[in-house]
């Protein structure tokens, strides 16, 4: 049987996105649509049968150390954690899109990025196959060829995992003030063949799946400082570079040499959600396990001295996207669970015609047997508000990655403006599912009743796993300072203009459908309420006060962002289904009834959230802290 989430990916992949338009591009060649399908069947399966029985499992067994005879600290998984990542690694799809002669498929990551939603929607905290293929990537980007060989080209075939290494205890987010110290190895380090070598010392926080015995080996990507001559760190974020840290030494063939690197596991955070994946404390260099010779972790350079965090970007930006993922997927499953309750449960009675009550009084049949949930319209309020939410989601985030393959493959002038949309959307598609699929989740305990808050039931587990993501790769204030302090305005606003662009032309073809017309005025206004606060927040040219109201400029921002999603998904459903306004299926009827109630329960929203933004209100900034 078809799930929901198998027959909207076939609809958001083939109906809207042209996925096969890739196709005839070199690259792809040798894919076709059967292709795709196949992939899809695979990971759909490998999801279901060792991904999906296990989320509650690795929720209540969460991990756990045991000290070894010599005072080790080992991780304890279940074993259902081992049996998802083989399968996940044996799939291939850890290096999908990588080029066949380095193990590839040579997939277009919209397609790799659909087929990864079924493992998020099934259980997001088994595995570490994000970070792992983040890290990959960034070397295949950044990396020397040894590096790409050794490191990135074993990541991508499993038999290594990968993390990122950025906060530490004292920082959080706060990048400019790390204080892991990076210093040269002695003579010949700068010879070495795996890259300059370097001695780390410093502590990570936060380090998801920074320890585990999944993979034979780890590669830490770690932010450090290197020394300036009068032995100080650089103050500021161009002091930045970046390290490979494996957690056992290689050869230069990627052979393991025995060496355990100083790389010590100090323990682990103990979470709301995310139960099933590790998350680390880390100390590099302490001399817990001194490798030859002497105490701190041996690392090798990635790309230039001081150029670490640029390079940290490259993963980090798709680590953002795959946030804004797994929030989505989150807010799908708890949707897909809710509305399966609300079609079993039943409970209350349906409020009767006035001809059978005194008008204006709710009147209702106690004599009539109860009906189910999904016949009150307060819970198909909740349920097509979840809808909209996941969905939509779900959509913009595959509409980033048709973004990454026309960046990789288009024309010059195609894939320079993917790159520059990407800029602008890559905030939104990272903050706004982290924050509305959170809703989704909690609508879908709202309508379990007090079920739902119970752990009989799964939407619970959903809501504490998606909590943390308005926090995770950068928090939601973060996220919104980057769109409005840097994204909208950079290159002269060229990105936001493109934006518009490509919303305007979506406004145009639903103006060519009548009961579209109404919804692509609504969406024009919106555009235009969007590009007039941006320029009146930027009005005095004083940072503190445009970014004062960031995360309302974001909502606003992204609620629009979204309402063109689903207009332009609306378009795609009546192209389907002739020129009037009808759904040619059950599904497509779902599209647009979510299409309705996002221009006429959400939209409206983007008013209050502009105008402080518009008046650069600083009531919150200005707020003594005595007041509170």
């Amino acid at each position: 049987m078809t799930t929901p989430l198998r027959s909207t990916l076939d609809f958001l992949l083939h109906d809207w996105l042209r996925a096969d338009a890739l196709t005839p591009r070199e690259r792809f060649a040798d894919h076709s649509r059967e292709t795709f399908d196949a992939v899809l069947d695979t990971c759909e399966r490998i999801a279901r049968e060792k991904y999906a029985p296990f989320n509650r499992l690795v929720d209540t067994e969460e991990p756990h150390t045991v000290t070894e005879p010599d005072g080790t600290l080992r991780v304890v998984l279940p074993q259902a954690t081992y049996e998802a990542r083989r399968a996940y690694a044996e799939s291939g799809l850890l290096s999908a899109a990588q080029d066949y002669d380095v193990g590839g498929m040579q997939l277009p990551y919209t397609v790799e990025a659909a087929a990864n939603s079924f493992f998020a929607v099934a259980s997001i905290s088994i595995g570490s196959n994000l970070l792992t293929a983040g890290n990959a990537n960034l070397l295949m980007a950044h990396g020397t060829p040894k590096q790409k060989e050794v490191f990135a080209l074993n990541e991508f075939n499993g038999r290594w995992a990968g993390t990122m290494c950025l906060s530490e205890p004292q920082a959080g987010s706060s990048l400019s003030d790390v204080a892991t110290r990076a210093v040269p190895d002695g003579a010949g380090s700068e010879s070495d063949a795996l890259g300059p070598r370097y001695r780390l010392t410093g502590n990570k926080m936060w380090i998801s799946s920074g320890d585990h015995e999944l993979t034979e080996n780890i590669v830490h990507l770690v932010l450090a400082k290197i020394p300036g001559p009068d032995g100080k760190l650089v103050p500021g974020v161009k002091g930045i570079s970046l390290f490979i840290v494996p957690k056992r030494l290689v050869d230069e063939e990627g052979g393991l040499t025995g060496e355990r690197n100083d790389v010590a596991l100090a323990g682990l955070n103990h979470k709301l959600g995310w139960r099933g994946t590790t998350n680390t404390l880390l100390n590099f260099g302490e001399g817990r396990y001194p490798v030859r010779g002497g105490a701190g972790a041996i690392g090798y350079l990635v790309g230039k001295p001081g150029e670490g965090l640029r390079c940290m970007f490259h993963m980090m930006n798709e680590a953002r996207i795959g946030i804004g993922m797994a929030a989505t997927m989150l807010g799908l499953a708890g949707y897909y669970a809710s509305l399966d309750y609300a079609r079993e449960r039943t409970q209350g009675r349906p409020i009767v015609s006035h001809a059978a009550g005194a008008a204006g009084k709710a009147a209702k049949d106690a004599s009539a047997p109860p009906v189910r949930l999904i016949e009150h319209a307060d819970i198909r309020r909740m349920l097509l508000a979840q809808k909209s939410y996941g969905e939509g989601a779900l959509a913009l985030n595959l509409y980033c990655a048709r973004l990454v393959d026309e960046q990789h493959t288009g024309d010059a002038q195609a894939a320079d403006e993917a790159r520059l949309l990407l800029e602008v959307l890559t905030p939104i598609a990272k903050s706004w599912p982290s924050e509305w699929c959170l809703e989704a989740n909690s609508l879908a305990i709202q309508i379990h009743g007090g079920y739902g808050y119970t752990r009989d039931f799964p939407v619970e587990q959903y809501w504490r796993d998606n909590r943390l993501n308005m926090i995770h790769e950068g928090t939601h204030g973060i996220q919104a300072m980057d769109l409005l302090g840097r994204k909208v305005v950079m290159e002269g606003g060229r990105g936001l203009q493109l934006l518009a662009g490509r919303v305007n032309a979506t406004i145009q073809r639903a103006m060519e459908h009548p009961d579209l017309a109404a919804h692509a005025n609504e969406l024009a206004r919106a555009l235009a309420e969007v590009g007039a606060a941006t320029k009146a927040a930027w009005a005095t040219g004083e940072p503190a006060e445009a970014l004062a109201n960031a995360v309302p400029y974001m909502q606003a921002a992204g609620h629009m962002v979204l309402a063109w999603i689903w207009l332009d998904l609306a378009v795609a459903v009546l192209a389907r289904g002739g020129a009037a306004a009808q759904a040619t299926d059950a599904a497509d009827a779902g599209r647009l009834g979510a299409m309705r109630y996002f221009f006429r329960y959400e939209l409206p929203k983007i008013g209050a959230w502009l105008n402080v933004v518009r008046t650069r209100d600083m009531t919150c900034a200005e707020m003594p802290e005595d007041g509170f």
